[in-house]
């Protein structure tokens, strides 16, 4: 177990040293690692995690970890994997701080950081598309009819992700009470 806490804190510092843009580039290279290389994960209980994560108040980055964290190795795995995302950005944030004024005004770092702008922008559309086909793939009504209401009140209407974010929540309680007898009757001829 020693060996999987090692790999959880190594992979998840080495994703956050290489990591520029955030939280939504991130969960996308922890998706690779965590569910693609090492199976530590299954697909849909990533998309399940990453929601929760974007939900939840605080930096995605962190959330995603520390969900991922747990998963993997319980409050241990949860301490681990915060302190691997969060050490690197603070080393890189220390050493700038110290340079800023050089940083600030030299020319091929400004370009090198609009640069990376354009990396960052494609591996987030990159992250969007994947999990809005995986949403797709449910072929539920009710998860793409929530998508496109989704995209329309926040394109169209400036509707604020929070009231989104609640609004969908709600959706889904209220989906879930409707379909709860549905649930138990199907659990009962389970175990049966």
């Amino acid at each position: 177990m020693k060996n999987k806490y090692l790999t959880l804190f190594s992979s998840t510092f080495y994703l956050s040293s290489f990591t520029f843009g955030g939280g939504y580039v991130i969960i996308p290279l922890m998706k690779a690692k965590f569910v693609e290389e090492l199976g530590w994960i299954e697909d849909n209980e990533m998309l399940d995690l990453i929601a929760i994560a974007q939900s939840a108040p605080g930096a995605v980055a962190i959330n995603a970890a520390i969900l991922i964290g747990f998963k993997i190795g319980k409050l241990p795995g949860a301490l681990l994997a915060i302190l691997g995302t969060v050490l690197p950005p603070i080393m890189i944030i220390s050493i700038i701080s110290l340079f800023y004024d050089q940083f600030r005004s030299n020319y091929h770092i400004s370009l090198f950081l609009k640069a990376m702008q354009s990396g960052v922008v494609a591996i987030i559309f990159h992250t969007v598309f994947d999990l809005s086909l995986k949403l797709l793939k449910t072929r539920s009504p009710l998860i793409i009819t929530l998508l496109a209401v989704c995209l329309v009140l926040k394109l169209f209407l400036g509707l604020p992700v929070t009231m989104i974010i609640l609004g969908c929540a709600l959706v889904g309680m209220l989906s879930s009470l409707v379909n709860l007898p549905k649930f138990k009757k199907e659990a009962g001829n389970n175990a049966g």
